[in-house]
């Protein structure tokens, strides 16, 4: 099946001006007869929802945090991109949407990215409006720093907690939208169900965390904006709660799920202690400005930093990639530190990790500089290591981060299912095989703010209003019964394993097989090795409590359950794409100076699977991609 994206014709830097201009339009009077379901209170479904509501929907949002603000975009730290070119040094939209293709090695939709950076200068005017406090320079004008794989400044930051800081602004506008009614917030709460009618999303299953209550919601549209599935490695930056329940439930409804394979790993990342572990904590990009990433030139070198003379230190980036050096993009960075440490060269206990060194920042432009910049970054590595960062060098070590698959959807951000439409991280749209720096924040708020409201009108205005299904529909007293009975059976099944363990024991198989580097051999015993997993852990596990109560096992348990079946599915997808890019690496296909190899006449197209069944070989859809306005070419950082 070729899947139609729905692409406006015309020339590339017209196409989104033009689609706004002949799209179909919501009376505002009408507004108010519609009813948007969002799932997600991150930066796209924070801003969509206050978007929405401020052209006059009526907007249901939930999330599984006790408020909105808790959301995990608050944990982005480097700050968000975007084409103004206050640095005067040569940005402009087509260069930023030039970056972002080559960033995702060529894996991404022309016409998305370059709305993308269109709506960019659109998003920073609306976030000082809202009171974002943007680092300044000297004058008062905004400041900007560098990110992987750009030549130009166009990074804006607030230290580093930017995330932090654009959430608390559209937290500020949902807010105003919740106290004058126009949006039902329901915070605590989980989606476990999509309800699909005469084929369009309706409505949704919910489950009060708190009191356990199930409840079904209905809606003229829905829109996921849940974020990420990087948690199906177990250990990864994302929060403990991230999962990929709500778009995995959405694609077993029939939503399609694309490039699942393709998952970045965040070349600087606290290293691994031990297996006491739960989850990882990013050092953000940001810090590869000022900071100089080296190993020592002598295998298993256990001197104290400060001893090893420059002479006898290899900075390995700065080596392999005298154009971008240090600031070269997270998968070409994370690949090389693993190559590094897989030699013997790598530094901190079993040699997982090399040095990030600030010294000649600070020789160069002062302590006092550098904390500016960077000062809660630095607290947070030491209250975590014990080590002074400003006297020694961070240690850093790649690890799970961010998902570039997820929900296909087409030009309007809407999936395959008619009424679903999917934004943030949630979807596959923008990024490619490998996403860029800074770019995940400048996604979620251009969906969210600037994308959606046109986009999800037009079809309300096709659909038409007075068409909410009752909530008695038999498929919502379907989908109601159906989430009931799989909390029965995890609550029945009284086995002896925890729900962790199967996870952490699904986590190490996606690792080690499926991780930074995947090849032909270590993806088919990895789909040998999940449906054991998964078989044992329907016969095994122990949720303790009852369903009608708090109970954080059950939670995790209807969450380890979708990775069980997800992790198939990905692991399926990387083996069908046989080649590398980007984030995805097949040790079979690569350079001889070790480089990711594409194969364009085979997989120059984006993969999207079509659930047929717990076990059942999913079925493949492509949608290929047409690369008009930039020339195919080997992506090359030297």
């Amino acid at each position: 099946m070729s899947l139609d994206s729905k692409i406006p014709s015309g020339p590339l830097e017209k196409k989104w001006d033009d689609y706004k201009s002949h799209i179909k339009l919501v009376n505002p009077a009408n507004k108010r007869k519609y009813t948007v379901i969002v799932i997600g209170t991150g930066l796209a479904g924070g801003s969509a929802s206050a978007t929405l509501a401020e052209l006059g929907y009526n907007v249901k949002t939930f999330c599984f945090q006790d408020s909105p603000r808790r959301a995990h975009s608050i944990a982005a730290q480097g700050g968000i991109n975007a084409a103004k070119n206050y640095q005067n040094d040569g940005d402009s939209v087509y260069r930023l949407f030039y970056d972002t293709i080559k960033g995702g090695d060529f894996r991404a939709r022309e016409a998305n990215v370059y709305r993308l950076a269109q709506v960019s200068t659109n998003i920073i005017d609306q976030c000082v409006a809202q009171g974002v406090p943007f680092a300044r320079e000297y004058g008062g004008h905004l400041d900007n720093r560098s990110f992987g794989g750009a030549q130009v400044s166009r990074t804006f930051y607030a230290k580093g907690q930017t995330g932090q800081q654009l959430l608390l602004g559209a937290y500020s506008a949902l807010s105003r939208q919740i106290g004058l009614g126009n949006v039902k917030m329901y915070p605590r709460t989980e989606m476990l169900d999509l309800v699909v009618i005469d084929g369009h999303a309706k409505g949704v299953v919910i489950r009060d965390l708190v009191t356990g209550q199930i409840t079904v919601h209905s809606a003229d549209a829905v829109v996921l904006a849940s974020g990420g599935y990087g948690n199906v490695f177990y250990l990864s930056t994302n929060a403990k709660g991230s999962n990929v329940t709500a778009t995995f439930r959405a694609y077993k409804k029939g939503a399609f799920m694309a490039n699942p394979c393709y998952t970045q790993i965040h070349p600087t990342c606290i290293p691994v202690s031990g297996d006491h572990q739960s989850k990882l904590t990013l050092m953000s990009e940001s810090l590869r400005n000022d900071g100089r990433i080296w190993v020592p030139k002598k295998q298993g070198d256990t001197r104290n930093p400060a001893d090893i003379p420059e002479s006898e230190r290899d900075y390995y980036l700065e080596r392999k990639y005298p154009s971008y050096g240090n600031l070269c993009p997270r998968d070409i960075a994370s690949r090389s530190a693993k190559e590094v440490c897989d030699a013997g060269f790598g530094v901190g206990p079993g040699g997982q990790g090399v040095y990030l060194d600030f010294s000649s920042a600070i020789n160069r432009l002062g302590e006092h500089t550098i904390a500016e910049r960077y000062g809660n970054l630095f607290q947070m590595y030491e209250q975590i290591t014990g080590e002074n960062p400003y006297k020694v060098p961070m240690r850093i070590y790649p690890a799970v981060h961010y998902t570039m698959g997820g929900l296909w959807v087409d030009y309007n951000l809407m999936s395959n299912l008619p009424g679903l439409f999917v934004i943030g991280e949630a979807n596959f749209s923008d990024h490619g095989a490998n996403r860029l720096g800074a770019s995940a924040l400048m996604q979620g708020l251009a969906d969210g703010y600037f994308v959606l409201p046109y986009t999800i009108g037009n079809y309300l205005a096709e659909v038409g209003f007075g068409k909410t299904p009752s909530t008695d529909h038999a498929e919502f007293k379907k989908a109601e019964t159906d989430a009931n009975s799989q909390i029965n059976k995890f609550l029945s099944i009284k086995g002896k394993r925890t729900v962790d363990s199967f996870h952490k024991e699904l986590g190490k198989i996606m690792w080690n097989n499926c991780g930074m580097a995947r090849d032909e051999k270590s993806l088919k015993e990895a789909l040998v090795k999940i449906p054991q997993i998964r078989e044992e852990f329907w016969q095994n596990v122990n949720v303790p409590g009852s369903g009608a109560e708090l109970n954080q096992s059950l939670e995790k348990a209807g969450r380890v359950a979708d990775f069980l079946e997800f992790g198939e599915l990905l692991c399926l997808d990387a083996l069908t794409r046989e080649e590398s890019c980007g984030g995805h690496f097949r040790t079979e296909h690569q350079m001889d100076d070790g480089e990711a190899k594409r194969d364009d006449d085979k997989f120059c197209h984006a993969t999207a699977w079509e659930w047929k069944g717990v076990g059942a070989k999913p079925t493949e859809h492509r949608e290929k991609l047409e690369f008009e306005n930039i020339k195919l070419a080997t992506r090359s950082y030297k």
